[in-house]
């Protein structure tokens, strides 16, 4: 057996993370492999308390920073690479938390390039170069001071965001947003796995990366559509994913909905209980669209295993119920 760690929620959610181990895997020493799929404080923020904890063989962690040579001639305004790192390190503090912990506990850390492989999975996404092209297109990375028009304009853009129109949709019709998701987010390490069950972990991906895990499947001896079981990206964002992309990713849409229980695909959304915005209507219906069964965490013990294994303590996973109506902005 090994053991396969995936970010670590909030901070806050590291002595959780560190139950959960205990719990169901025998409280172990040592932990194979953690993967931080971005530097967001969601994901990254709880896996310090993961690498105080145990004894880890490898801490898998893209760290823009180290790049800070090769990025320096297409930043004008440095003329230093080590400034450049200065400023790259202030720019993702979560990264720089984890990379202390794992220097001081001896922990190497590995780079999870697109082709990498981690224990079983293989990295689809990203790849060098279009990491590099997200540091440089990234807000965290340019210096510049905000203006007050700016601040009330971003304030005014929060507050239109928090205000959602839905729309009743006939089955099969899919609307996301137009908008896309941070370059962090497109940042995520894309990972996938045969365990007996063809798994896809997507981290907050967003086009752009889902699009290059395609691209690179069939190097990773991944034939599309033929995914078992996926991580909805982003919590159900509606910013993640197209119409074209979970073709490619799942299948075309189905010409009427699959009988409960007939589902061929488990699509798992990993988002907490407090969040009421997340997963969007829409994206629970495009899943479902594709013969999945959408499950959420939302505070639930929600556990999957092949062959199935019954685990005390959590019961069957329960469906989102198909949305019969959908953002429209």
């Amino acid at each position: 057996m090994f053991i396969h760690v995936v970010d670590g929620g909030f901070q806050a959610s590291g002595n959780g993370v560190a139950k959960h181990i205990n719990d169901h895997y025998g409280r172990p020493g040592f932990i194979d492999h953690v993967v931080v799929t971005h530097s967001d404080g969601d994901h990254a923020g709880g896996l310090r308390t993961v690498l105080e904890t145990y004894n880890v063989g490898a801490l898998w962690m893209l760290r823009p920073w180290i790049y800070a040579e090769v990025l320096l001639p297409y930043f004008a305004t440095y003329t230093s690479a080590a400034r450049l790192e200065a400023q790259l390190r202030s720019a993702y503090p979560n990264l720089v938390a984890l990379e202390e912990i794992a220097d001081r506990r001896g922990i190497p850390i590995q780079e999870p390039f697109q082709g990498a492989k981690i224990g079983a999975f293989t990295v689809l996404a990203p790849s060098p170069s279009r990491f590099g092209q997200l540091i440089l297109d990234s807000d965290k990375t340019p210096e510049a001071v905000e203006s007050v028009e700016d601040g009330l304009l971003e304030e005014f853009a929060r507050i239109l965001k928090r205000i959602t129109n839905f729309v009743r949709a006939a089955w099969g019709e899919e609307v996301f947003s137009t908008e896309a998701t941070s370059r962090e987010n497109e940042m995520s390490v894309v990972q996938y796995a045969d365990l007996g069950r063809k798994i896809l972990l997507t981290g907050d991906a967003g086009r752009e990366a889902l699009a290059e895990a395609v691209a690179y499947a069939p190097s990773a001896g991944l034939i599309l559509p033929g995914l078992d079981m996926i991580q909805v990206p982003h919590h159900g964002s509606r910013r993640n994913v197209s119409t074209d992309l979970l073709d490619a990713l799942l299948g075309p849409r189905l010409a009427e909905p699959v009988t409960a229980g007939s589902e061929t695909i488990s699509a798992i959304v990993s988002s907490a209980k407090e969040d009421e915005h997340h997963p969007r209507k829409s994206v629970v219906r495009a899943f479902a669209h594709r013969g999945a069964l959408v499950v959420a965490t939302e505070g639930n013990a929600v556990s999957w295993s092949h062959p199935l294994q019954q685990r005390a303590g959590w019961g069957p996973a329960v469906a989102i119920p198909y949305p019969e109506d959908q953002e429209s902005n």
